[in-house]
Formats: C-alpha cells, structure tokens, sequence
C-alpha cells in the first residue's frame, strides 16, 4: 500500500507509477509467503534455494556446533516432506543449512505443522542418533557414563499456550493414554484418549502443566511440559483431559471454536497507561492469528529446551566418548535454549497483558 497526500491508504498495483517520496508498506510476512510460494511449485528432487532463500532459512538458526544445529521454526511450516509437500523442514533443511558438510541435518524430533518453537536436528550420524533415543525414551539413551546419564535426566521440553477456559487446578500431572482412529475410510486419523479398558495400540502419554495467570476473557496461559512424545499429545490433553482446547487448534477444539469471539481491542498501554495504538499504519490489517482475529492461528511454542551438550561427547570423526572426549572438560554439561513466540502470539500476550493494569 502507499500513503497518498490525504494520508489514506490504498492498495497499489505491479503497473502503477511510483513517484519519488512515496512511501510504501509491506506485510510483515512477505519472506515466508514467498518461500511457502516457491516451494509448493518446485519437486523436492530439484529443490535448489536462492541466496534470499537460504539466508531466511538460516536466520531461523538460534545455535550451531558440531553436532546439532536448534531452529525457530514459525508456524504453519510442515515437518517432513512427502509426494504433495515440498516445503517442508527436513527439506529446506537438507538444501540450505549443510554449513559445509557433505549430509545435510536431520530432524531430531516433530513439532506440528500449525505449532512454533524449539526444533532439534542432528549434523551426525552419531548426534542424530544419540537425541533420537532421548527423545523417544531416557532409559534407551543411557549408557555406562554417569556423567551422560546425569545429562540425560536433566532432558526437557516446556510449551506456552493459551487454551479456552481455565483448568480446575493451577498445575498438576496428566496420564492419559492416547490411541488413533481411522476416519473418512481411512484417509484421515485422529488422536483420541484411549479408554481406561485399553485399546490394541494405546500409548502412555504423560504431560505436567502449570496455570501462568489469570482467565483474561475467557482465555489462559498455560505452561505444558510432555514427558512422552506421543503425536498431538500436547492438544489433546488439552482438549479432552483438561477441559480446554487450545486456542487456534480447530481439529481437537472446534466446538469450542464455534462460539468463538475475537477479543476486544484495548483502550491502554499495560505499563504506561497511555492509549492504546498499533504500532502500525492506519489502514493496514492486524496481525491476522492472535486474539484479535475471527479466525485465530494455532497457540501452541516449543518455548524452552534443555538437552545433553552431545558436542562435548563427540570427537571430530563421529567417535563416542561416554565420559565426554579429553579436550573439551571446560565445556558444559547441558545446553539450554529459550525461543521468542512468533508474531501472533506476541500479540495475543500483549493484548491480554494490558487486560491486568
């Protein structure tokens, strides 16, 4: 859009003449459309990133080393590629962020397609291998290092998000075995709580939760830890074991979502009680996905991780040193990453914040 002489906003077109001192504003996702644009086209087996392209990728990247690379992955991005998705991490991953060496990384572990946050890959065969056993259970990733072990029991995953309604009790541990079910003939599935009779193929699922604040129309913030990594395990327990559907997740909350109302802009600034204003030209559309939004995105970020430093047990040609190679006794156990929300949330944080002055 471009901003004419009586300061209004209009919508320009690619053949519209642009006179100097104009003053042009862009969405804030032009990046990620372009991207999601380009690969939806492009087969995986031809997939060759431009320069733009990769440096997007690769400010996604929050930590490096020798062993593992941690990315802040933004929402609506799929995990793992097949036939019809092209754009998905493992790929993007694989063509644009090898950093020089002959494989590129593979994913560790699997955030959902709408979800945000912490995502680990593995730049070793060794590494890789290593977290892949953590991640699927602590007992299969230990060995006969207690220095390892101590590491691996230090292992975990913290989750924001804001869910409709407010839990009964302000934190607390949920066991509720999942299991899946078939539908539409078996083109479709679905996470349900197993019966406490047991179904063939139920799972043990266990997440702890902590109750952040107060219910801020008819919403919470709430912190989720899962101590098993079942697939939707986070939104189902949500959803059906508390009572309380995450916001934005239509699959396991959309009855709940059907009586749906956007929240209402606020009057003041949280800390310094001025009037409100987005900070953003008039005219231009909120941030589509928050709470201001009719139709709002998934709430659910991989916030905080903390895993072993695998680096400090691997040697440069990929050997295992269980109590951690010789020259590295200076590095930490233990590495710990924190990843900032993506927009939509920042906006539903802020927005709810100024509710509490």
């Amino acid at each position: 859009s471009i901003r004419c002489q009586k300061h209004h906003l209009k919508r320009i077109k690619h053949s519209e003449v642009m006179e100097p001192g104009m003053r042009i504003h862009l969405p804030v996702s032009v990046a990620e459309a372009e991207i999601k644009k380009r690969y939806e086209t492009i087969p995986t087996a031809t997939l060759h990133p431009n320069r733009d392209e990769i440096e997007y990728l690769k400010r996604l990247v929050i930590y490096k080393d020798s062993a593992i690379l941690v990315l802040n992955k933004p929402p609506k991005v799929p995990m793992k590629g097949n036939l019809p998705v092209h754009n998905s991490m493992d790929v993007l991953a694989a063509a644009a962020l090898s950093f020089g060496n002959e494989e590129g990384p593979k994913l560790v572990h699997r955030l959902d397609r709408d979800s945000s946050g912490l995502l680990l890959m593995g730049r070793t065969r060794e590494g890789f291998t290593r977290l892949h056993w953590l991640f699927t259970s602590i007992k299969l990733a230990k060995t006969a290092s207690q220095t390892w072990n101590t590491a691996c029991e230090s292992y975990l995953q913290r989750y924001w998000a804001l869910v409709i309604g407010t839990p009964t009790e302000s934190e607390g541990v949920i066991s509720a075995p999942l299991t899946k079910v078939l539908l539409d003939d078996g083109k479709a599935e679905r996470v349900i709580l197993a019966h406490p009779s047991g179904i063939d193929g139920a799972q043990e699922a266990v997440t702890e939760y902590r109750v952040m604040g107060p219910t801020i129309n008819g919403c919470s913030w709430i912190e989720l830890r899962p101590l098993t990594g079942r697939k939707h395990q986070l939104r189902v327990h949500c959803a059906e074991a508390l009572g309380t559907p995450i916001v934005g997740d239509y699959k396991y909350g959309w009855f709940v979502h059907q009586r749906w109302k956007q929240n209402p802009q606020p009057d003041f600034e949280p800390f310094t009680g001025e009037p409100y204003k987005l900070r953003r030209p008039e005219g231009l559309e909120v941030q589509k996905g928050s709470v201001l939004s009719k139709v709002p995105l998934l709430h659910l970020h991989c916030r905080e991780m903390v895993v072993p430093n695998i680096a400090k047990f691997l040697s440069n040609t990929g050997e295992w040193h269980d109590n951690g190679t010789p020259w590295s006794k200076e590095k930490p156990n233990l590495l710990r990453f924190i990843a900032p929300m993506p927009a939509h949330m920042k906006i539903s944080w802020n927005i709810m914040s100024s509710y509490l002055v």
